[in-house]
């Protein structure tokens, strides 16, 4: 156990520590947003359950997903091939999370146009159905978390020597208890807002589309998503702060 709290003690291993944990809050930024709208349909008193049970499945899997790490990444084999595509394990989860996250984001949108409600007494969504589709999901982000977070410290054995997997648990785990501690907050914010709403879903589209290019071994960089996201939420934010001040002119 020594051997592997030694790198700690080392720059190189808190450096890692710190850029590994922010990167892992920015990739559960996906994670939250879908949490929070799917909950948003349930009972006011069951939300905040069903947001923490959610999380905790996401850092439970992430979690079981390092412990097997190497079959993960030598997930690279085809299961077969259809016109001249070959489908790896890896390719199959991230296909079938994308068109998953498509189809719930689209319906949500859709349902969100037209003014129609998924909590009437019919179409109540069920807690434990909202925590099977959390469950789904969290498999898929914290798939692709858990290969980056590999990748970034496939170097860190040859610079130092020491085993990197203990800051990779460590940065999985201090950023889903920053997630828990903010979660209620976004969610409650998601919700207050119709128009934050409508850009979280087209974000999370926007996610399923490149999970499905990545099957398809069409590799586009996450990083102009998040930068497209973050700018249309501080136009839209903006647009809030600027309708506020008008009713307030007004009164």
């Amino acid at each position: 156990m020594s051997e592997y709290l030694e790198i700690l003690g080392t720059v190189t291993g808190i450096t890692y520590l710190f850029i590994l944990t922010l990167l892992e809050i920015v990739l559960g930024i996906d994670n939250i947003i879908f949490i929070s709208i799917v909950t948003d349909n349930l009972p006011e008193n069951k939300k905040r359950f069903a947001r923490n049970i959610g999380l905790s499945l996401a850092l439970i899997v992430r979690l079981f997903l390092l412990t097997i790490v190497s079959i993960i990444i030598g997930m690279t084999e085809p299961f077969f091939t259809i016109y001249g595509q070959a489908f790896t394990g890896q390719s199959i989860v991230l296909l079938i999370g994308g068109l998953f996250l498509i189809y719930k984001s689209t319906r949500e949108m859709h349902n969100s146009v037209k003014g129609e409600s998924e909590v009437s007494s019919e179409t109540k969504s069920t807690l434990m159905g909202i925590i099977l589709q959390i469950t789904l999901i969290d498999l898929v982000f914290s798939f692709d978390s858990v290969i980056s977070a590999v990748g970034m410290t496939n170097g860190i054995h040859e610079e130092t020597g020491h085993n990197p997997m203990i800051i990779i648990y460590l940065s999985v785990i201090i950023s889903m208890i920053v997630m828990l501690l903010f979660s209620g907050q976004i969610s409650k914010y998601i919700s207050e807002n119709p128009t934050i709403k409508m850009i979280a879903l087209s974000f999370l589209v926007t996610i399923g589309v490149l999970l499905v290019a990545e099957a398809f071994n069409q590799h586009i960089p996450k990083g102009y998503v998040y930068f497209g996201l973050v700018y249309s939420l501080i136009v839209e934010l903006l647009n809030i702060r600027m309708r506020k001040n008008a009713q307030n002119d007004s009164k």
